[in-house]
């Protein structure tokens, strides 16, 4: 059942996104195969950051949200975070494909999909964008830091800014 919004405290739900792993000498014109990452074991007893995007190749997505995210990598970790998941209602080879472009899958960062929404939806972080060309379902863009499976801060924007999603905004939360 979904939340009415996702809050602190609340428990992550139980989901499988994909993810392809990175690796510097596979073919730049290939792509690898999916792996699974399940919430309930690839989170539990680890401190994870979960960036929300409503596309990948998108202008703000990929010139402001993600760049921040990939910046500040390294503060990030120093405050304890194991894990730093670019996230878009998408399948995993197109988030491997955008990874190329914006970088940071090489740094560890890992780009994950999830064509069913199905994370966005059980939080109450989806939104229809239908009106703008970009389908019924797509992930609002949020923020999110995990730790140990329970939400700890849930930064979510209500309109195109980058403010409670953005990766300081994530690390005066830490």
């Amino acid at each position: 059942m979904p939340f009415q919004t996702a809050a602190v405290g609340d428990k992550i739900p139980e989901v499988t996104l994909t993810y392809v792993p990175y690796d510097a000498h596979a073919d730049p014109n290939a792509c690898g195969r999916p792996v699974p990452l399940k919430s309930s074991k690839d989170f539990a007893g680890k401190k994870v950051v979960i960036v929300g995007v409503p596309g990948a190749f998108t202008p703000t997505c990929s010139e402001t949200h993600v760049p921040g995210f990939i910046e500040k990598l390294s503060e990030l970790k120093s405050k304890g975070v194991d894990e730093v998941l670019i996230y878009s209602i998408t399948d995993a080879f197109v988030m491997y494909g955008w990874s190329k472009v914006v970088g940071g899958a090489d740094k560890g960062i890992k780009f994950v999909g999830d064509a069913n929404g199905e994370l966005a939806t059980k939080l109450g972080l989806s939104q229809d964008l239908s009106s703008m060309g970009f389908g019924q379902l797509r992930s609002k863009r949020f923020a999110l830091v995990i730790d140990d499976l329970v939400l700890k801060y849930v930064g979510v924007e209500s309109g195109p800014e980058v403010s409670a999603s953005s990766a300081d905004a994530v690390l005066k939360s830490l």
